[in-house]
């Protein structure tokens, strides 16, 4: 999981920077392809229209549009709130899986430690929860393991070894939170700057025009506008893995306690 967290950060990282190299070119290429198209159209100047009006639609789609608005947020603000995304869909991801993959049939299972405990013993119930990937099953061959130290030993074990596999699910989501806090406040800074340039703008030129404001004004919209979709699409995972491990824990609660009423019968025997 650690090696798909730096891959994700890697891809990224490049993803990023093509992007930035793909919209300087576009950025240099179109004024002299505006001079060229300028010098040679007199003659046919409607069917040219129509052609520069296709060229521009073509060129003002989506990918192109959000590379052109990233760099207009400048590099300084916008690519630490992108870095902040990648990292908290990355832990998020990571999480989601692990979660996937630790997901059994609770009920099946217990049937299944139940029938090998009444046919072959402690033995064979500890074999069946060898076998079988989850919390739910460590837990169960914790508390089996220690059935010989008494059945107060194997709720101990049991309570004990819960709040162990409950630590395990949530490991992560505190740098998770700390993403979703950091992605708007990155943003917030990034408004202030703006701020103050287009205020240093305006001292420098001892004028009030719109042009000397919309530079700093534009960074400060659009830095704030990533830092909150960052925050509001990891707040989503965020909550998705937490609902995910609170029903994870519960089935882990009510599978404890049916150990130990299995245990208890068993003794009984």
């Amino acid at each position: 999981m650690k090696k798909l967290f730096l891959v994700l950060a890697a891809a990224a990282m490049t993803f990023s920077t093509a992007i930035a190299q793909e919209a300087a070119t576009a950025t240099a290429e179109q004024p002299a392809t505006e001079v060229v198209e300028a010098v040679e159209a007199p003659a046919e100047a409607p069917a040219e229209a129509v052609l520069d009006a296709e060229t521009e639609i073509a060129g003002d789609s989506i990918h192109y549009v959000l590379m052109q608005k990233f760099l207009e947020g400048g590099w300084g603000w916008m690519l630490p709130i992108l870095v902040v995304l990648v990292l908290g869909m990355a832990i998020a991801i990571e999480r989601i899986l692990f979660l996937s993959l630790s997901t059994i049939n609770t009920k099946k299972f217990i049937a299944q430690v139940e029938a090998a405990l009444n046919e072959g013993g402690v033995e064979a119930a500890k074999e069946v929860c060898r076998n079988t990937k989850g919390p739910i099953a460590s837990i169960y061959y914790q508390g089996l393991d220690r059935y010989h130290l008494g059945l107060d030993a194997v709720e101990k074990a049991v309570v004990s070894y819960g709040s162990v596999q409950t630590g395990q699910l949530e490991s992560g989501l505190g740098w998770l939170s700390l993403f979703i806090s950091l992605s708007p406040s990155l943003g917030f800074m990034g408004t202030v700057v703006g701020l103050v340039q287009s205020f240093d703008s305006i001292q420098a030129a001892g004028d009030i025009s719109p042009a000397l404001v919309a530079g700093g004004m534009k960074v400060a919209l659009l830095t704030t506008l990533l830092g909150l979709i960052a925050a509001m699409v990891l707040q989503v995972f965020y909550n998705y893995v937490i609902v995910k491990i609170d029903g994870m824990v519960n089935e882990m609660e009510d599978a404890s306690i049916t150990l130990t009423d299995m245990l208890t019968a068993y003794n009984k025997k």
